[in-house]
């Protein structure tokens, strides 16, 4: 007897769902440090026009291929492509999950080790360099790296194995409403400092005199990677959507919700920064590093640094769960009775597969690939090879194997009207994101250095 396959209670456990896949490190920790170090205001105005006009079609283009289907992964692809191999798309997907989240979850652990330190008091008190000098410290210590790694992901597997009703759903309806609420209190706060009108301009006020070709491109890969398009998570998640609802409307709410979580970590993170003197191009550091010695200058400041933490570590929980599941569905194909063994199984051998990462600032940072630590090339690998080609290929693979009328089928099934919203989403997922991407991944490859372009 054919397995009923699960599917989510509720539009808006989808949506939360969804919105959590994409609101991760992406929007908290990448967009405020990519915007430190791209130019500020200019870089955010490219950054917007690019999620509207190549972000958002291509996480229709998911949605349709996912609710089109009503598959995994792997097997959507196969269904409107059968007997090729445009199934390797899913393939790839499912591959970069497990490497992604084989290192995704080492900054989660990072995440709970500096959430257990500021809960602990022990960061209060120190001054800018000792800030730097403990999270060195903390990331480096084997033990410590290690078995936060495995406490993220040992949450991940609880939360993934009880289904997506039960599991998933339930927790992206608790964890993405509070991470709202966490981000509005710590925008007050922020914005109530004083002297944080340097930071508001930096952040709004668009100078494209100081905007780089490399920033440009940066901002294009951070308007698809911030939503997690390319991985096929987002066709996962889709399958699980009946056919009434409404798949434009979701697509934009869901990018709505990514922009005004990069816009709130922008308010939240660049006026306290400038308020207190630090440098908006800290890079990496920002968040573990700079964030705390400002929190610490506060009054209440540990208090808030906690919240923060918590509602970063709902984001990457949320990201976390979507990776996770993408494995799982795959595997199971939609058996019910296999979920919990394989989700079990899967997130084990990736918490043994991101070991290296979780040891790579300490006992293994001499060990380099390709001059790259396990973690930076994991890193790597996935943003700036994986992921660029799995959003080329699906861009290819939706206007080539699916028919204009299957499209459309899925494109209006809950909705009036839209011929000439479709028209416009066709014309964008044929000819201008693909074309917007090979410029990204051509980037990535070097070719512009090669042909003397300057960044």
């Amino acid at each position: 007897m054919k397995q009923q396959r699960e599917q989510w209670s509720s539009k808006l456990g989808f949506l939360m769902a969804a919105a959590g896949s994409a609101i991760g490190l992406g929007a908290i920790w990448k967009f405020p440090y990519v915007v430190g170090t791209s130019g500020g205001g200019a870089f955010f105005v490219i950054f917007l026009l690019f999620t509207l006009f190549i972000g958002l079609p291509m996480l229709l283009a998911e949605f349709i291929i996912g609710r089109g289907s009503q598959k995994d992964a792997i097997n959507a692809y196969r269904t409107f492509a059968p007997g090729t191999r445009w199934d390797l798309i899913g393939i790839m997907g499912v591959i970069s999950s497990c490497v992604l989240l084989a290192f995704y979850s080492v900054v989660g652990g990072w995440i709970i080790i500096y959430f257990v330190e500021a809960v602990s008091g022990r960061l209060s008190g120190l001054d800018k360099g000792a800030y730097n000098q403990l999270f060195n410290q903390l990331i480096a210590n084997p033990t410590v790296a290690v078995a936060a790694q495995l406490v993220f992901m040992l949450i991940t597997i609880v939360i993934v194995a009880k289904g997506v009703q039960k599991g998933i759903e339930r927790a992206s309806q608790i964890m993405m409403p509070a991470l709202f609420i966490a981000f509005m209190i710590l925008i007050v706060r922020s914005l109530t400092l004083s002297g944080v009108g340097e930071g508001l301009k930096f952040f709004l006020y668009p100078d494209f005199s100081s905007l780089s070709s490399k920033a440009i491109l940066y901002a294009l890969g951070q308007s698809f990677f911030a939503l997690s398009v390319g991985f096929s998570v987002m066709v996962t998640y889709s399958s699980y959507l009946s056919k009434k609802e409404n798949l434009p409307k979701s697509a934009a709410i869901i990018v709505t919700m990514n922009l005004f979580i990069s816009i709130l970590a922008g308010l939240a993170i660049f006026p306290a920064v400038f308020s207190f003197g630090f440098k908006p191009e800290a890079g990496p550091g920002l968040l573990f590093v700079v964030l705390p010695a400002v929190f610490d200058k506060m009054p209440f400041g540990m208090v808030f640094l906690v919240l923060f933490l918590l509602l970063f570590l709902f984001a990457t929980f949320t990201s976390a769960f979507s990776m996770l599941e993408i494995i799982v569905a795959a595997i199971t194909q939609g058996n019910k009775a296999k979920r919990k063994k394989a989700t079990w199984i899967t997130g084990i051998i990736i918490f043994l597969i991101g070991i290296p990462s979780a040891l790579s600032s300490g006992v293994l940072s001499d060990f380099k690939i390709f001059g790259k630590t396990a973690f930076d090339l994991s890193d790597y690998l996935c943003s700036n090879i994986l992921l660029p080609l799995g959003a080329l290929a699906i861009s290819i693979f939706v206007p080539m194997k699916i028919s204009r009328e299957k499209l459309w089928e899925e494109f209006s099934a809950g909705m009036t009207g839209g011929r000439r919203l479709f028209a416009l989403w066709f014309l964008l997922i044929k000819y201008i994101v693909p074309v917007a991407i090979i410029i990204v991944f051509l980037d990535v490859i070097g070719v512009f250095k090669l042909l003397g372009f300057k960044n």
